[in-house]
Order: structure tokens, then sequence, then C-alpha cells
């Protein structure tokens, strides 16, 4: 490392584009102190104008372009990568991110540190073989294991025989300050599209198999054909993108509800979005630490959600929110009623999920976190 200069810890992701994991990445990056340590980002894959939301300009991010070069030639570049950064720790994440593991042991990197954050939509429970015995692979390579939720912890040690000892949890944060209410005419919404006393359902993530948008599509559905009254208020916003984008606006069409449906597609205006919204709903097959949730938490929203991964470790049913098995329509459309119909409900859950999120959930202390757990590395 140059002279003086605080010691580098190199994140090698599976690439970076709008997403949760993403976004905790760079909410870490520019949120710890410049003279605690610097950052590089190495991309299994590559990096989109995402990488424009970190904060300081001392951060290098690589495309290692895996699809092209094969899983050799990755493993081959991030050695050489490593042998020039030269970095203090090298800290992976997700199962991609094991590819980094062998060549920063070679390399002679003494501290490794992989990051669990969620699920693969290949193996939602953890009970894939292969995946599995990659980890178990890798395992006496790595110094310490962080998890973002008590679910992946108990998966490492249950499933992979991580020692409880060798891991901590850390929640994800959430930027309480820059997620918060505010007036639902900040943002621009699409002409004639909300009515004048209009109840907006929203949700964000990208639009791929794990998110499963479509069962809040057909539970919205559902709700319009049974609900006359209430069907004449209800809008959905559907804000991200991806592969399933156009699956999902052709389902909205195929269900009648494209008139009452916004596709926003990706968006910077994300905490504008969801101050604009009366309830929020993730209807995912899994999840890790969802900073969707928290970000409609800080937002002043209640939240409904599936009962997985980390999902139960955040939402407090009967305090802030509720939560429904995946893939369970009935139970999403009796949900969705009875918080539509319920002014006081939403906004006493959504006041208490506002207060829950500053209190336990603050980038500060996550920023924290992680630097304990990379001092700690440092000095053994």
């Amino acid at each position: 490392m140059p002279d003086g200069a605080p010691p580098l810890v190199l994140h090698v992701i599976h690439h970076l584009y709008i997403g949760g994991m993403e976004n905790g990445l760079v909410n870490l990056i520019n949120h710890m102190p410049a003279d605690r340590y610097r950052h590089a980002i190495a991309c299994v894959e590559d990096y989109s104008d995402f990488r424009n939301r970190i904060g300081r300009d001392d951060v290098e991010v690589i495309a290692l372009n895996r699809s092209q070069t094969g899983v050799w030639g990755l493993r081959r570049n991030l050695y050489k990568l490593i042998r020039r950064l030269r970095p203090a720790i090298v800290h992976s994440r997700n199962l991609s991110g094991l590819d980094a593991i062998a060549p920063a042991r070679l390399a002679g990197v003494r501290s490794c540190v992989h990051g669990e954050h969620g699920w693969e939509v290949s193996d939602l429970d953890g009970t894939a073989l292969k995946p599995a015995v990659l980890r178990r692979m890798h395992k006496a390579m790595i110094s310490h294991y962080i998890t973002v939720s008590r679910d992946l912890s108990r998966f490492l040690q249950e499933r992979i025989g991580v020692s409880e000892k060798r891991i901590t949890q850390i929640y994800n944060g959430v930027d309480t300050e820059r997620f918060t209410s505010r007036p639902r005419w900040s943002v621009q919404m699409p002409d004639n599209f909300m009515p004048a006393e209009g109840l907006l359902i929203g949700t964000v993530g990208r639009a791929q198999p794990v998110k499963d948008q479509a069962t809040l599509l057909r539970a919205f559905a559902a709700l319009t054909a049974q609900e006359d009254e209430l069907a004449a208020r209800m809008r959905l916003v559907v804000v991200g993108d991806g592969p399933l984008l156009p699956e999902l606006r052709s389902l909205a069409t195929e269900l009648g509800i494209d008139n009452q449906t916004w596709f926003a597609g990706a968006v910077d205006h994300v905490p504008e979005m969801l101050a604009a919204m009366d309830l929020f709903v993730l209807p995912s097959l899994n999840e890790g630490i969802s900073n969707t949730i928290l970000e409609a938490m800080a937002c002043g929203l209640p939240i409904i959600a599936t009962a997985r991964g980390g999902n139960p470790e955040l939402v407090q049913p009967g305090k802030t929110g509720a939560l429904f098995e995946p893939g369970d329509d009935a139970a999403l459309v009796s949900l969705l009623r009875d918080y539509l119909v319920d002014d006081a409900r939403r906004r006493s859950e959504g006041e208490a999920a506002r207060q829950v999120a500053c209190e336990r959930f603050s980038l500060e202390a996550m920023v924290r976190s992680y630097a304990a757990v990379y001092d700690t590395l440092r000095r053994s």
C-alpha cells in the first residue's frame, strides 16, 4: 500500500448493478471514514452506471467478465489484480464471490472475509448440493464470515459446518435522512393515473424470478374484481427493471389491470417513490435482509412481506406490518383489503416502522460493525 495510506479492502461481487446487496456495498463505502479503509471493487462480471453512486473518487471498479474468460480465466485475472492492488483484506460476497478466495490466498492475502447476503433462485432454501459443496470447499480458506440475517447464520452453521465464532451477523443499514416521509406530489406520476382519493400500493425490486412480482399483480387484480368501490381508488406501482419486466407488463394486460398499474422501471428517486405509496409489499420467494423493506420502513410505510429469509426479522406482525407465505395469492388479497380500508392502521404501523428503522437499522451502526470485523482481522 502507499506510504501512510489506510489499508485497502477489495470487495468481490458478482456485478455492480442496481440491487439491494450492491446498494449496501455502496452505502458501506460512502459512509466509512476515509481514514479507516480504502476500497476497490472487483466485479465477477461487469458494472453499470450504478457505480456513479459511489461518493469517493479513490475507488477503483474493475470488470472481470467471467462469461467471456471462463472460470479459470477469472481466477487468473483475480490473482493478477490482487497482486497489483495488494489489499489487506479481500471481502467476497455470495456464491460467485468464492472464486476470489483461492487466488487471494495464493497472492498472499492473510485475511479473507466472505459475506452471505441472500438466496439464489435456484437454491431458495439452501439445500442444493453443488452450492453447498463449493461453500464447504472454501471454508478452510475463509478467515471470517458476515451474514445479514440470523437465517443465513443458521444456514452456515447447520449446512456448511461453520462454527458460530467465525460468523458475525450485521444487519443492513438505511439512510433515515434520505429515506423519510414527504409529500406524495414530490413524484411526477403518469397523467390521470392517481384519483383524488387514491391508494397507492407499491413494490421495489429487480424484475427477476426470486422477487415474484407476479403474485402481487394477481392479488391486486383479484381484489379489484371483488371490491368495486375500493377498486376505483386502488393503484399499483412496480419500481425496478430486469429480465422479467416485459412478462410482468403482459401479465398486467392479461389481468385487466394495466390502466391501474404503473411500471416505473429503474429510477434514481426511490425515496420519493416510496414516500408516494400508502402500502409497501415485498412478495419475494426468499430474501436476506431486504434493503427495500428497510427503506420503506424509514419512509413510514406499513409492510406486507413474505415470511421467508430475513423478512420476519424486520417486519413485526401487528406492529409494523404483516407476513404471508410466498405465492399465496388469497392471503395477500386478504391483507391488502385489510390495510386499504383501515387508514388508522396504515398510519400507526407506518409510524412504528419508521421508529424501528431509526432505532435498530442505522447506517452508522452497520458501518461500525463492518469496520470492527476488519479491525479484528488485521490484528489477528
